[in-house]
């Protein structure tokens, strides 16, 4: 049987499919109105990565769910992507998951129900290796393969981490390399390198468990997951929210070391143009190089850690036992003319 390709059903790839930031905007000022509820801690009157709700006995449930079409090719390693996208959202809060269920569109007149089993066999995968069931799920007949989680965790309240409580002076870390949206664009068009895919694979199917530990750790202000918007996108958020704004050192900004060559061929995806149009203008002035990076879609991004300046070296031990040797790459400052300066 011809090998299928998912890209070649889908219009949109991984979180490079999300509506804008500023259409996402649009749309959910026109609620008319929003009921108050006392034990919601994050809701949708702040752009977090996930609902949080206090059970009143010290603990919190949190609440995230999360669905895109095909970013690559192979039906398992898109469920396992999709699936570690979506479980980062509760990592994101500070948050331990507990249980998934699926959620699968499937173009059942173009591809067979075993494609759409190998997908659910890669989310399986990536569910066992963050300990929680895929406990059920629900599925439609659709034009485009779609696949994602909704997953339930939970968090101690005080351990509870929002993307809205950065402090001036923060020291500012990423957890994963910048360029996935460039490289799986290159995927698509057909002129990626093998190495250089199973890199961003690698990066993809990489579960964010930094996050649980960073929610125990208090000096820790601020946490969110980088996705479609770009890392430009959600720190703009967490300045936003913070009232702040931040600093970037674009050279210690951790990336692909292999993207020049697709950047030199214009394989940039198309979110990277309507993210820039949604927040450009809050941006200091930078190149096109940098643009191309910096506001590149990412599927399963790392995490955006905001640190206080006196525990750099503490938390940098912490994230070492874990794996991760992290670099500062920039800071949180006073609120400035522009929302991010790029040095």
């Amino acid at each position: 049987m011809e090998k299928i390709r998912l890209t070649q059903y889908s219009h949109g790839a991984g979180c490079g499919c999300k509506i804008s930031p500023a259409l996402l905007e649009e749309i959910l000022n026109k609620q008319s109105h929003r009921q108050i509820f006392d034990q919601l801690l994050v809701g949708n009157h702040s752009n977090d990565d996930a609902a949080v709700y206090d059970l009143g006995n010290g603990t919190a449930i949190v609440s995230t769910t999360d669905f895109f079409m095909p970013i690559v090719d192979d039906p398992e390693d898109f469920g396992g992507i999709a699936s570690v996208n979506a479980i980062s959202d509760v990592y994101a809060m500070g948050g331990k998951p507990i249980m998934a269920i699926a959620i699968l569109g499937w173009p059942i007149n173009k591809l067979p129900a075993s494609v759409a089993g190998k997908v659910l066999d890669g989310s399986r995968k990536v569910c066992a290796e963050a300990g929680i069931p895929l406990a059920g799920g629900h599925s439609i007949d659709c034009p485009e393969p779609v696949f994602g989680l909704a997953v339930t965790g939970i968090v101690p309240v005080p351990n509870l981490k929002k993307n809205n409580t950065a402090q001036e002076g923060d020291r500012l870390y990423l957890t994963k390399k910048l360029g996935i949206g460039i490289t799986t664009t290159a995927q698509k068009r057909g002129i990626v390198q093998e190495d250089h895919l199973a890199e961003a694979k690698h990066s993809m199917l990489t579960l964010n468990k930094a996050g649980e530990k960073a929610g125990e750790l208090s000096y820790v202000h601020a946490l969110t997951d980088v996705t479609g918007f770009g890392l430009l996108g959600h720190l703009v958020e967490m300045c936003e929210g913070s009232n702040l704004s931040a600093e970037i050192d674009f050279a210690e900004v951790p990336r692909f070391d292999f993207l020049d060559s697709y950047i030199g061929q214009k394989s940039m995806p198309g979110g990277t143009q309507r993210n820039w149009d949604s927040y450009g203008s809050k941006i200091s002035e930078l190149n096109d190089y940098q643009r191309a990076i910096l506001a590149d879609p990412q599927t399963s991004g790392g995490l955006l850690i905001s640190v206080a300046e006196d525990k750099t070296e503490k938390f940098r031990e912490v994230m070492q036992t874990l794996g991760h040797d992290l670099k500062p790459i920039g800071r949180m400052i006073a609120k400035s003319g522009k929302t991010v300066l790029i040095k």
